[in-house]
Formats: structure tokens, C-alpha cells, sequence
């Protein structure tokens, strides 16, 4: 973390000074607290700030250049891209500029997306102190954080910043709240007297201050140890630029996907081409077929498609409180197959809240809202009111979370804790410190000097003698003792951090330094938590459902962590809950084989977050980590889609949840199974066109007929029949069970049912486009079927956008809802195909012809039939599964 030779928690005060040249050795006791009372000098300062400033290192930016170049070297783009040449090459001009403008289009909206997410490092920096409380000359300075170096001595205050890494050297009552960097809700006691071992935990280096954590109480002095990317903020930042930039599931898809057709593609045509040049045909024709192929093998509008149909799908996640920073994310997110999700902010409120609480009877607890309203229970609300250093100012929490907690309990007994201590004002206390873990005040109520104490059960109870019951007050007995710290046991099980409380009559008012802790009255215990949110149970049960499994990472106590995920069901039997300590103890081959049965990690560090995402990611999972700290900002840009809690999170993440909930996650996931299903559908509309075109031109080159296409066909039914419904279908509703499919793993967009729809309805629709052109030569000549095989073709795409829809339901079923966009894009392709068959001047230059009324009625009934061999699979599908394999089909 630093560059001195011992670690800064592992030595004494005194010996920190030296070894940050604060103070010089050989220094007496009194010396070295005058040196230390001045701090450093000016021409000190200005020598060491040399080494650099207070600040996190920044990479710079990607230029727009470079961003452009990375889209056009994008594998998908260069196959569009040598398309359109090759279409100006041969005079298919309009084809050319088509795929450029998709191919500009796209390039836009992927630089544009990028400028947005460079964010990362600079959403750290934001977070950092701006200013600190610094000693340089004797005085006390305000100055900017970024201009402290090693060396310097800072003071800290209730509600201050912590600046840089400090090694504290005073402490009183000092409490820092880490959340942010180790994931502990609990602020930490600090202690500057303490020496700890060198492999002591971050979160437990209580003699340590963290920059960028807050001061809840107390106030306390340190000396800088480290700064800038040396501070452990630092090394959290360093980790998020050594990662490289995540290459998403739908990228790889999409590539993948691209040479694959590339590759099919260019064996086809090069054999068209071959056979065709084998039985002597005219080579510049077959060329042109050849290469009208191999663009329409390429369905060039995908990328663009999908970049749309993303965009749609992030208008509407912006609407549920999700909002997506890069546009694969949200498809990213619906395959999730884990989601990994801090405790403190996501799974929980991060704040305090006392839930039960006994008094009088300690065989059980009770929860707040059902304790009665009697004497023992309104003394245990004055204590919880009075004996507090914290504050509500409007809806403003001033103070330590716990007592904020206390605060908040004493109004639920209907107590306002302004009023209470207006009316019985603070006469006397002994501040809380973390050797007693105590703390006393003393009031004048109902004419009484009454002594309030509160603190950890087990060290109050041998000091209590007494105890207050519902019938008055009593000796209390070692069967009292024993009860209550059972009870508390079985309450801290439950992840409850338990306090107790006591109180006394004294006659006179104490001296200065007097001990009030002593013969008192046991009140009663509470307990408290930081509360799962209430709605999180109800999202991973979904989630569950959807086959996507919830793993816990939190810096918690693995007791802690464990309770709440029992409470959450994230946790169930035969699971596995690791401990930081047994993760480091473990190799990456076990770590491996541990993350698949493991759902609570507790007590981790940040750079034990990132091993468990690439863990999972080793093993083939696709990982959505969600966080609401700096300490999960590594993690989060590792993971396929990185999630981060809006209100409280930080801005380093794929997709922001704007209202911090949870739930918001299996809408999200919902939406990008939409998205994705949307671009499988797209896909399948697109091949199996292809598929048909291919099917039929490579079946007549090999038979040696006359062409039933020309090369001009191709591209116009490929232009004006295939971008909108595929547009339209990126549009469909989500079916009703999507999340009741299991996520799709990583690999290809091509599944295998999705293989056999594209093939099998490919070549169907080839043979009715073949029938179609023989039985129009037949009963006309060779024109006269070319435009039946045409119009076949044509139609039957247009019209197979109707049972895309579902590949379980039947067309005429809409369980899912309407789409009108489906035939406004019907409409539209009809009219553009219109033009081409009905008007004279184009039917010369697509040299096609007037067809008859009977030739049209072949036309529609071949083009229909391949609506019903898709109707017939799926109703085939239904009955296999529901009657053959006694198996329920989940319909899309």
C-alpha cells in the first residue's frame, strides 16, 4: 500500500513519525510530540510534492478517432463493409449505399455509447475528499486534499472525509464508517494505541484511517502514510485500469455469428460459381448471382437492427428505474446466469434499525411495534433517547448509525428525543470508549437524579445488581444473567447487534472524573440490523426461477452475512457460505469448484470480489455483479454487465439502478430477455430468407437449369422485404414466461433449435419458390416463372413475420399482446413490391412480367403454405412434449 519498508498499522505512533520523516529519530518523548504538534514545514512540503499529488491517476481518453477505428475494425463491420464494396464494383449501387449508411449508423451510435462510459476513473476521483484539516507551521489549515503529501498530520472531525491513508495517532471515540471500501454497514471503532499484525484484515486495521471513508464520531489525528494511487482507493483504482476492456455476450454472438455465415456464405458461392462456370454459363451473370449471394448470405441490417432494437429496450428500462450506460448491456443482463450483489445498500437499507427488544421477560424477544406501553419499556425509551450523542434534524441523521437506530425506537414507543432532552437537559457523562464499551449520562427526571447506561450486555451485567420489572424493581439472580445473555446469543445469530441497558438513582451530583457504573439497574436489550429490504425475497425468488442464481459478497461477518441470506432465501440447504480467510487459503482450481454450490462470500476484500467474478467467468457463467461502493468498482467492470446502485453507488458501472431497489434487477433481466429473444427472432427471420435464396440458386446450378432468380431479385427482396418486419419483430412483446426459461449461456447466438427453424423453413420455402417457377414455365416460359419464383419468394417472407412471433404459439394467438407494427410493416414491404411487379417501367428493368389471375392464386396459396409448415411444427412441438415425453412445454 505505501512505500515504507513496515507497514504503518504494525508499529507505534511515535515510530510512524519517524518512518514518514515527520519527526526525526533520536527524539525525546516530549520532542517528538512538539515536532508533531507543529507539523511539517512549507519548504517540506514542497520537496515531497514532487513525488506527485493527493489524486488518482486518470487514463486518458479514447480519442473520437480511436473510437471510430475500433467500430470499423469490429469483424461484423468489415464483412458489411467489403459487401458494399463489392456491390459498387458490379454496379449494385443502391445495395452499396444502404449497408455504408447502416454501416455509419451503427459507427455513431457505438462512439457515442463509448464517450458516455468513460467514466470509471472519474467517478472515483469525484468521491475523493476534496479539502483537509492539516498542521504545517504549528497552525491548522484548511487546504486541498490533493495537495497533502506523506508525512503530513491531519485532524479529523465528526462528518469529515478521511483525505489520505492515515496511520492515527490520537483517537477519542473516533468511529469511521468504511462501507464504501470494505462493505461493512457498522462504522469501525478506532484505536490509535493499537498494534496489529502485518496480515491483518483491512477491515479490521483499527489504527488505520482510509481515505475517502467518513468519520461518524469522535475526532481523532493521524499522520498521511499514503496518497493518491498509493492509498488503498488507490489500488482499487488501479485494479479498474488493469482490467481490459469486457468484450459482452452479444458482441461475441454477433462476430462469431458473422464469420460464420462469411464462412457458409463464400464455400456456397464460390461453388455456384464454379459449377455454373463447369456447364459453360456466362461468367459475368453467375458472377453477379455469386456475389448477390454472398451479400444476402450476410444479413448486412442486423447490427443496426439490434443496435435499435437495444436502444428501444433502454427507453424502456429507463422507465422502471434502470438505466443503461453501453447498449450490449442490457441484453447482457437478460442471459445473466449469476448475479452477485453486495449486501450493505442492495440487499439491505444500510441503515440501522432496531427490531426487537426485551424487557421484564427474557425467555423471548419481542418485535418493536407489539412491546407495551408500560414502565419498564418507557424507561428503556429515555435511555435510548437520552443516553445519545445522535440527532434527527428534519429528516437529517446527524451521528453514529446505532444511535440514530435508538433514536428512531425511542419515537416508535412515541418519545421525540428533542423533546426529552429540552425537558430532562445533560447534567453529566462518561463518554463511550472502546475499552469499557460504555456509555453514561446523567438526568434530573420527575425530581430524581436518574444515571442512564448503554452498552455491550455481556460487559454491563456484572455491574448490574438490580432489576426493573413490570412489578418494580428486584436483586437480580445468576437465572436473570444467564437468560439475558442467551437471549442474546440467539438474537446476535440472527445477525442482530445487540445492546443493553441500565439505569440508577444517585443522591448528589458527581465530581469530574466519578464512576457511575456501578450497583445499577438492568433495563432491558435490543436489538438491531441492517434490514433486508423488503421487496429483495420476492426478486431472487424470480430470479431463481429464471434459472439465475444470487451469490452474497459482502465485507460483513460471515454470521451476518449468512443471516441475511437465510432471510432472503439466497442461502438454502446444502449450499456453501466462504469466509475471506478460506478464500485466501484456497487455489484458484478449488475457488473454482467452491463458486459453483457457494452463495455467501463474507469478509472479503475488494481484490477477493474481482477472483470471484473471474472465478465464475471461468466457469462459463455469465456475471452481473451489482454494488453500491468504491470497493465493488473493479468487480463491477470485470463482470459481463456491471450494475451500480444509483442513488448511493458510484458512476463506474454498465447500468445504474436509479431507485437503489433490487427488484429493478428482474425487470431488467426481463427487458434484455426481451431484447435478446427479439434478436433471435430477427435472426431467424433474416436466415431463413437467405437460407431459401441460397437453397434455390445452388439447386439449379447443380441440376444445370435456368436460373429461377436473377441477382437482382435477390437484392430487392432483400431490400424490401426483410429490414422492416425485422425491425418490427425487434419490437415484440415480451412472452408471459420469459422468465421462466432458463438463461442462455455464452457462446453462439445459434442455438440448436434455432438451427433446424432456419434450415428446415429455408429449404421449404425453396422448394415452393422451385415449384412456383416450374409450374410457371411450364404454363407460360422462362419470364413468366422467374416472377412466380419471385413473387413466391417475396411473399412468403413478408407474410412468415407473423409467425415469428412465437415459436410455441400459434399465429393467431397473442398471449404476449398485439404488435401493429407487423403489419404496418406488411403494408409498407407490399407497397414497395408493388411498385416493382405492377408498374411497367419497373417490371422491364427487374425483367419480370404481368402475371394472371390464376397465376396469382398459386403465388398466394405456395406463399401460405409456408405459414402452415411452420404452424404444423409447432403444433407437432406441443403435442411431443405434452403427450410423447409427458413433459409441459414452457411456450415463448
Amino acid at each position: 500500500m505505501d512505500n515504507h519498508r513496515q507497514k504503518p498499522w504494525t508499529v507505534e505512533q511515535s515510530e510512524v513519525l519517524t518512518n514518514t520523516k515527520t519527526t526525526e529519530t533520536g527524539l525525546t518523548e516530549d520532542e517528538v510530540r512538539i515536532r508533531q504538534q507543529a507539523g511539517l514545514t512549507e519548504d517540506e512540503v514542497r520537496i515531497r510534492q514532487q513525488a506527485g499529488l493527493n489524486e488518482l491517476a486518470a487514463k486518458p481518453p479514447k480519442t473520437v478517432i480511436q473510437m471510430v477505428k475500433e467500430q470499423i475494425f469490429d469483424p461484423m463491420i468489415g464483412i458489411l463493409l467489403v459487401a458494399a464494396l463489392l456491390s459498387a464494383m458490379f454496379g449494385e449501387y443502391t445495395e452499396a449505399i444502404i449497408i455504408a449508411t447502416i454501416v455509419v449508423l451503427n459507427t455513431i451510435i457505438g462512439v457515442v455509447q463509448e464517450k458516455k462510459a468513460q467514466s470509471s476513473l472519474a467517478a472515483l476521483r469525484d468521491i475523493s475528499a476534496p479539502t483537509a484539516h492539516v498542521i504545517r507551521n504549528g497552525k491548522e489549515l484548511i487546504i486541498p486534499a490533493k495537495e497533502l503529501v506523506v508525512g503530513d498530520i491531519v485532524t479529523l472531525h465528526d462528518g469529515d472525509m478521511v483525505p489520505a491513508d492515515l496511520r492515527l495517532i490520537e483517537t477519542a471515540n473516533l468511529k469511521i464508517q468504511e462501507a464504501s471500501l470494505t462493505g461493512e454497514s457498522v462504522p469501525v471503532e478506532k484505536d490509535a494505541a493499537a498494534v496489529l499484525n502485518p496480515d491483518c484484515a483491512l477491515g479490521d486495521r483499527i489504527n488505520m484511517a482510509f481515505s475517502s471513508s467518513i468519520v461518524t464520531y469522535g475526532r481523532g489525528q493521524g499522520v498521511v502514510t499514503a496518497i493518491g494511487m498509493q492509498t488503498e482507493m488507490g489500488a482499487i483504482a488501479g485494479m479498474l485500469e488493469d482490467q481490459t476492456e469486457v468484450q459482452t455476450p452479444l458482441k461475441r454472438k454477433l462476430a462469431k455469428a458473422g464469420m460464420v455465415l462469411t464462412t457458409i456464405g463464400l464455400i456456397i458461392c464460390s461453388l455456384v460459381f464454379a459449377i455454373g462456370a463447369f456447364y459453360g454459363r456466362p461468367l459475368l451473370p453467375q458472377f453477379l448471382v455469386a456475389i448477390s449471394l454472398a451479400i444476402s448470405i450476410i444479413p448486412e441490417g442486423l447490427p443496426a437492427t439490434a443496435t435499435i432494437v437495444m436502444a428501444l429496450g433502454v427507453k424502456r428500462m429507463v422507465k422502471r428505474n434502470a438505466l443503461i450506460k453501453k447498449l450490449p448491456a442490457v441484453e447482457t443482463l437478460g442471459n445473466a446466469t449469476v448475479i452477485c450483489s453486495d449486501k450493505t445498500g442492495t440487499l439491505t437499507l444500510n441503515k440501522m434499525t432496531i427490531t426487537q427488544a426485551a424487557t421484564n421477560d427474557f425467555s423471548q424477544s419481542h418485535i418493536v411495534y407489539q412491546l407495551a406501553a408500560n414502565k419498564t419499556n418507557q424507561t428503556l425509551a429515555y435511555a435510548s433517547a437520552l443516553c445519545n450523542d445522535a440527532s434527527l434534524n428534519g429528516e437529517k441523521e446527524i451521528g453514529d448509525p446505532t444511535e440514530v437506530a435508538l433514536i428512531l425506537f425511542a419515537q416508535k414507543l412515541g418519545f421525540n428525543q428533542s423533546n426529552l432532552k429540552k425537558e430532562f437537559p445533560r447534567l453529566f457523562e462518561q463518554p463511550f470508549d472502546s475499552d469499557r464499551k460504555r456509555m453514561t449520562t446523567l438526568h434530573k427526571i420527575d425530581g430524581q437524579l436518574t444515571v442512564f447506561t448503554k452498552g455491550a450486555t455481556d460487559k454491563m451485567l456484572p455491574l448490574c445488581t438490580h432489576i426493573m420489572t413490570n412489578n418494580g424493581v428486584r436483586k437480580i439472580t445468576p437465572q436473570d444473567k444467564k437468560q439475558i445473555v442467551y437471549l442474546s446469543h440467539q438474537m446476535q445469530a440472527d445477525a442482530l447487534r445487540v445492546l443493553g441497558f441500565a439505569t440508577k438513582i444517585v443522591d448528589n451530583l458527581p465530581e469530574a472524573n466519578a464512576d457511575l457504573e456501578n450497583n445499577l439497574t438492568f433495563i432491558g436489550i435490543v436489538g438491531m440490523i441492517d434490514s433486508p429490504r423488503k421487496e429483495v425475497a420476492a426478486s431472487v425468488k424470480t430470479c431463481r426461477e429464471a434459472g439465475i442464481r444470487t451469490i452474497m459478497i459482502t465485507g460483513d461477518h460471515k454470521v451476518t452475512a449468512l443471516a441475511i441470506a437465510k432471510k432472503l432465501n439466497i442461502y438454502q440447504p446444502g449450499d456453501l457460505a466462504i469466509s475471506g480467510t478460506e478464500l485466501d487459503q484456497m487455489s484458484d482450481a478449488e475457488l473454482d469448484q467452491a463458486v459453483e454450490k457457494a452463495t455467501v462470500f463474507a469478509r472479503v476484500s475488494p481484490a477477493d470480489k474481482l477472483r470471484i467474478i473471474q472465478s465464475l467467468k471461468r466457469n462459463g457463467e455469465v456475471t452481473a455483479m451489482t454494488g453500491d461502493g468504491v470497493n465493488d468498482s473493479p468487480a463491477l467492470k470485470a463482470a459481463d454487465i456491471g450494475v451500480a446502485m444509483g442513488v448511493t453507488g458510484t458512476d463506474v458501472a454498465d447500468m445504474i439502478l436509479l431507485d437503489d431497489s433490487f427488484t429493478t434487477i428482474a425487470h431488467a433481466i426481463k427487458e434484455g430477455r426481451r431484447v435478446y429473444r427479439n434478436i433471435q427472432k430477427v435472426i431467424q427471420f433474416l436466415l431463413v430468407g437467405n437460407i431459401a435464396e441460397i437453397t434455390t440458386l445452388f439447386a439449379a446450378t447443380i441440376f444445370n437449369w435456368d436460373a429461377p432468380l436473377l441477382a437482382v431479385h435477390i437484392l430487392w427482396v432483400n431490400l424490401a422485404t426483410a429490414t422492416l418486419p425485422a425491425l418490427a419483430l425487434g419490437v415484440d412483446p415480451a412472452s408471459k414466461n420469459i422468465m421462466k426459461h432458463k438463461p442462455v449461456k455464452a457462446g453462439t447466438l445459434f442455438e440448436k433449435d434455432l438451427v433446424i427453424r432456419v434450415i428446415t423453413q429455408g429449404i421449404f420455402v425453396a422448394l415452393l419458390t422451385l415449384t412456383g417457377y416450374f409450374i410457371g414455365k411450364e404454363i407460360g416460359n422462362q419470364v413468366v416463372g422467374q416472377t412466380m419464383a419471385f413473387s413466391i419468394l417475396a411473399l412468403a417472407k413478408m407474410i412468415r413475420s407473423f409467425n415469428q412471433h412465437s415459436n410455441t404459439d400459434p399465429i393467431w394467438k397473442r398471449s404476449a399482446g398485439n404488435n401493429p407494427w407487423l403489419t404496418v410493416s406488411f403494408i409498407i414491404s407490399a407497397f414497395f413490391m408493388g411498385i416493382i411487379l405492377f408498374v411497367p417501367a419497373m417490371q422491364d428493368a427487374f425483367h419480370i412480367t404481368s402475371l394472371s389471375a390464376g397465376q396469382w392464386l398459386i403465388v398466394i396459396a405456395l406463399a401460405l403454405l409456408s405459414i402452415a409448415q411452420v404452424e404444423l411444427v409447432k403444433g407437432w412441438a406441443k403435442f411431443r412434449n405434452i403427450f410423447i415425453n409427458d413433459n409441459n412445454l414452457i411456450e415463448d
